[in-house]
């Protein structure tokens, strides 16, 4: 293998890793409604009991959510679903 052969080969190898790597980082930061974990008066929308976001008056109730990345949601302990009514 001359040197030429290697360069190219490893650099085509650095970037498919490259893509790899971004690949799972865009599937960890999908924007989802992440309930349970909204702050009072940090709601996104209506829920029971209120009409509009920023109208949830206590922290981390289960009905309430904020858009945020998937995985920082599931590491918050927080649900991808509504509960149930």
């Amino acid at each position: 293998m001359n040197k030429n052969t290697f360069a190219v080969t490893a650099l085509s190898a650095t970037l498919a890793l490259a893509g790899l790597a971004m690949s799972s980082v865009a599937q960890a930061d999908t924007m989802v409604k992440c309930y349970g974990v909204a702050k009072a008066g940090k709601n996104g929308c209506a829920a029971p009991g209120h009409a509009c976001a920023g109208q949830s008056t206590r922290d981390n109730s289960p009905s309430d959510w904020v858009q945020m990345a998937k995985a920082s949601c599931e590491q918050m302990g927080g649900k991808l679903s509504a509960p149930k009514s």
